[in-house]
């Protein structure tokens, strides 16, 4: 499911582009303009991510291990400086979160959209640390998600293939969540940012 789900952003785009033409003929130019900015959002949030665990991936190679990067870092007093691996790391903590929590959302209400599970992850995970502009921007975005059903075709799941699949990433997710953040607090590093 976790290639299906990667796969699920390449093939939004497709249909998106679709979807824009199609909207073009109904809608006003200024309606079209909002949900275009939406998945410009998206997509911007995906390439970010994207390079961020491609940057940690390279960066085993050199430190062999978290624990080395953190270690790096702290000594460099930058552990929060943009750029940098620890803050790499903080954030694709932040995502793995994301995710997890947007699927316990999704499968404790069976609500057609899928707006209120993705408003309700992204406000307890990451809004916090989020400047007004990028709430703004993942608030609009929040209207060009898929239903409920559409995000199950688009992955070629059922709801019962997908429960499964979306427990075993909670699952899974939640140790290695509670072991990057025990790096963190193990050399004093607060987690709210």
């Amino acid at each position: 499911m976790a290639l299906q789900f990667y796969s699920l952003f390449k093939r939004r785009q497709h249909c998106r582009e679709k979807e824009t033409k199609t909207r073009i003929r109904r809608h006003s130019m200024d309606e079209d303009d909002g949900f275009e900015d939406a998945g410009i959002a998206f997509k911007f949030a995906e390439l970010e991510y994207v390079s961020k665990v491609r940057d940690l991936a390279e960066a085993s190679e050199i430190f062999g291990s978290l624990n080395s990067i953190l270690d790096y870092d702290v000594r460099n007093d930058t552990v929060r400086t943009p750029g940098s691996l620890s803050r790499n790391l903080r954030r694709v903590r932040q995502g793995l979160d994301l995710i997890r929590a947007l699927f316990q959302n999704f499968l404790s209400t069976y609500d057609d959209s899928l707006k209120e599970a993705a408003s309700m992850a992204y406000a307890k995970v990451c809004a916090p640390y989020h400047t007004w502009a990028v709430r703004t921007a993942v608030s609009a975005g929040m209207c060009a998600l898929p239903t409920r059903d559409q995000l199950l075709m688009k992955l070629n799941e059922t709801d019962d293939s997908a429960e499964r699949e979306m427990r075993r990433y909670i699952d899974a997710s939640l140790p290695i969540i509670e072991y990057i953040d025990k790096l963190y607090i193990s050399r004093n590093i607060t987690l709210d940012w």
